[in-house]
């Protein structure tokens, strides 16, 4: 990176480059560190050390080759220090520190590869399914993304101190119960690959599809979700990774449509695709097609393979709704769920008219599933909406209003019950 050779820059330059350093570099320097030091919060003052001393030296020694192992080195020795400063009164730091005594000093061993295997085992560790799951979220984005326990807070509506004690009982677990830092074995990969997964697509679909506040999104989050789902396929490219990735994509492609300008929902059916992000579906749909020509298809797969026929049409008439329901077929049977069923219901509903839809929405709510989703009566509404059949729609209106906590969302459903209002007012007149 045209790295400046010792006495050539100013003290300036250089604490730029050390900044840059850290913007790039810290998550993967933290994640050798927890590694070497079996502790996320001792790992984290080292880092910080680390970089402390890069300001302090590199502007009298030059900046090192190998930034990233100096920083890794410097971090050990600075974590050494302290550990011998306080070993004479914790036996457990003697311990450790006899530990990293026998660990190499030899920057040249802490290659790219092996800090990249570092940074698979810290979002292993950080999903572990013994953490809780709101645990396991606060600590993926505060030790892999490096958000700050303000910024999570923020993204998630929750006080600061509330996010604190998650992520310090979270650490406390992996401590007291010795939860190792390690890539699962290939017979337990499945397993954990899936909490993985499913901890990145929580985070995603909070940001594409807020749980409560006044934003339809908080593209923050889905970012995050999105550059942890890129980091995950680069260093273990599963084809579920690798599908979960493209269904990101492409849901994230229709972002800019699903808003008015004022904040207001947009539907799917009434999206200008015109600002679909191009770009993002051509990843997306690449990505759809490698996943599916691995034959080892799972659900996030089968979901971007549903995004991609939407992505595909120029508008909402043009869909293949046949193939869309061939798809939430497979899906159901891979993975049984309320709300996929619900999914194929609308579908359905596209292809052979609302009645065979509603009939299906219906009894999913008869028989007690989804009674708590306001998007089962929104769709329930819908339907009855365009059969003609007022009440009923209105009913199911309101009941999806009382659910819902997302205020665009709100505002939808209260604007439908006036346009239903005036419908009537009007056949009245």
């Amino acid at each position: 990176m045209g790295l400046p050779q010792k006495g050539e820059d100013d003290a300036a330059h250089v604490r730029a480059l050390v900044d840059a350093v850290y913007r790039s570099e810290s998550r993967r320097v933290l994640a050798t560190l927890i590694r070497l030091l079996g502790d996320f919060d001792r790992a984290e003052e080292a880092m910080h050390d680390a970089f402390v001393a890069a300001v302090e030296q590199w502007p009298q020694q030059g900046v090192p080759a190998n930034p990233r192992a100096w920083l890794v080195s410097a971090g050990r020795f600075k974590a050494i220090d302290s550990m011998r400063r306080r070993a004479r009164f914790d036996a457990t730091i003697t311990e450790l520190e006899h530990h990293m005594d026998g660990v190499t000093n030899d920057p040249a061993q802490w290659d790219d590869q092996s800090i990249e295997d570092d940074r698979l085992r810290l979002i292993f560790t950080c999903c572990h399914p013994a953490l809780p799951p709101d645990a396991q979220i606060a600590l993926t984005l505060r030790e892999v993304c490096g958000l700050t326990t303000e910024e999570i807070a923020r993204s998630f509506l929750t006080a600061a101190p509330t996010i604190a004690k998650r992520i310090v009982r979270a650490k406390g677990k992996i401590r007291d119960s010795r939860i190792p830092y390690e890539v699962p074995s290939e017979t337990d990969l499945p397993e954990r690959l899936d909490a993985v997964l499913r901890v990145i697509y929580l985070l995603f679909t909070e940001g594409y599809s807020a749980s409560s506040g006044g934003s339809l999104t908080r593209p923050d989050i889905s970012i995050e979700a999105i550059r942890l789902g890129r980091l995950l396929v680069e260093l273990l490219p599963e084809p579920e990774a690798v599908g979960l990735l493209a269904l990101m994509l492409l849901q994230e492609s229709r972002r800019a449509a699903r808003s008015s300008a004022e904040g207001e929902v947009v539907l799917l059916e009434d999206q200008d695709r015109s600002l679909w992000n191009q770009e993002q579906i051509a990843e997306g749909s690449a990505l759809v097609k490698r996943a599916l020509s691995s034959r080892q298809i799972g659900s996030y797969t089968l979901q971007a393979a549903i995004a991609a026929v939407h992505a595909e049409a120029p508008n909402s008439a043009a869909t293949d709704w046949a193939q869309m329901v061939g798809l939430y077929d497979v899906l159901l049977a891979a993975n049984p769920s309320a709300v996929v069923e619900l999914n194929r219901a609308v579908a359905v509903a596209m292809r052979d008219g609302p009645s065979a839809g509603l009939s299906l929405i219906e009894a999913i709510l008869e028989r007690g599933d989804l009674e708590d989703y306001y998007l089962a009566y929104s769709a329930l509404a819908d339907l009855n909406r365009r059969l003609g059949r007022t009440s009923e729609a209105r009913s199911a209106y309101e009941q999806s209003l009382r659910l819902a906590r997302q205020e665009p969302a709100r505002r939808f459903l209260e604007r439908r019950l006036e346009e239903l209002k005036c419908e009537a007012d009007g056949l009245a007149g």
